[in-house]
């Protein structure tokens, strides 16, 4: 769906799991506040709050899933939809030295912060992407249990009496769980294939990508689209590293920003370790950077940027990788 680019009216909505906040503009630059249930009859009377949906542009926060309903609600009904990173929206506060904290408030905030800087319009998610959103979750899940239950089992085998119930009851269930896992990931390559084929076989034939970190990769930036330079998505990911330093006199430790995904960074920085084996640019950087003195950790996570950078070269290139003499 297009929009036309022009200043317009917004509204900021400030959204959690039974409800949500709306700042309606008025006159004079302030705002209606309004309170409805996260449900459909509160989607419909906030539509027909908004006077002129074709003039107007929603604005709200990713609040985990859900915002979701509701922008596919006024999306569908041709209102303007932005959604924007939560951390965004509190930087905008403090640079303004906002600090009371309400769910009205933060809704006049975020419609503030529409009227100034007009966000890109939402567009809803294919429905294959949101299908992998939601095994992806379903995956993590299972793995934690799996964990679970294989160290519940490792430490009831350590006792002097070992109850035969209680073994078989955790060896059964961790069966259960590796066959789901197994099920969930089957189902997620298959649709990365479906769907990604040729960008999934040059992603993963890069070294040190294996499977999981390229169906992982395709996921987070949507086929590689979502980003226009690599440096967008590493700091997505919270890669970026943070340097503590002001005048002569403060030297902080070098460290990353932990603001993005946490998953798909823990499964990078475990990439990284084989990238430096088999990977030969990423090897160079990471022996450069232990020579200059560099934290071994620091060294690694330069190595998982770097093959970020490399996967999205290769997927804007749509080639495949080969390795530079």
């Amino acid at each position: 769906m297009e929009y036309a680019e022009k200043q317009v009216a917004c509204v900021g909505i400030d959204i959690s799991k039974d409800f949500f906040d709306a700042a309606l503009p008025v006159a004079g630059g302030k705002h209606r506040h309004l309170q409805l249930g996260n449900e459909e009859a509160g989607f419909e009377r906030l539509f027909q709050e908004i006077k002129e949906p074709a003039a107007c542009r929603v604005v709200m926060e990713a609040s985990g899933p859900y915002y979701l309903r509701l922008a596919g609600f006024l999306h569908a009904k041709g209102v303007m939809v932005s959604v924007v990173n939560p951390l965004v929206i509190r930087r905008f506060c403090q640079m303004r030295l906002t600090r009371a904290k309400t769910d009205k408030k933060d809704a006049v905030m975020i419609a503030r912060y529409g009227q100034a800087e007009q966000p890109a319009p939402w567009e809803p998610e294919a429905a294959h992407v949101v299908e992998l959103k939601q095994l992806q979750t379903v995956a993590e899940g299972l793995q934690k249990t799996l964990h679970q239950h294989e160290r519940q089992l490792e430490a009831l085998q350590q006792a002097p009496h070992v109850s035969r119930q209680a073994r078989q009851s955790l060896e059964r269930m961790v069966r259960q769980a590796e066959k789901e896992k197994q099920q969930v990931e089957e189902r997620m390559e298959l649709l990365i294939r479906e769907h990604h084929q040729q960008l999934y076989e040059q992603v993963s034939s890069i070294p040190g990508l294996g499977k999981k970190s390229t169906l992982l990769l395709i996921l987070v930036t949507g086929g590689f689209t979502r980003f226009a330079h690599y440096k967008q998505l590493v700091s997505y990911l919270g890669l970026s590293p943070r340097i503590y330093e002001s005048g002569s006199s403060v030297r902080g430790r070098s460290r990353i920003c932990k603001m993005g995904m946490s998953r798909a960074r823990a499964v990078l920085y475990v990439c990284s370790w084989s990238a430096i084996r088999c990977n030969k640019a990423c090897k160079e950087l990471y022996e450069r950077l232990v020579t200059k003195g560099k934290a071994k950790r620091l060294a690694l996570i330069a190595v998982a940027n770097k093959l970020i950078k490399q996967a999205f070269a290769i997927a804007t290139k749509g080639e495949y990788y080969m390795e530079k003499s």
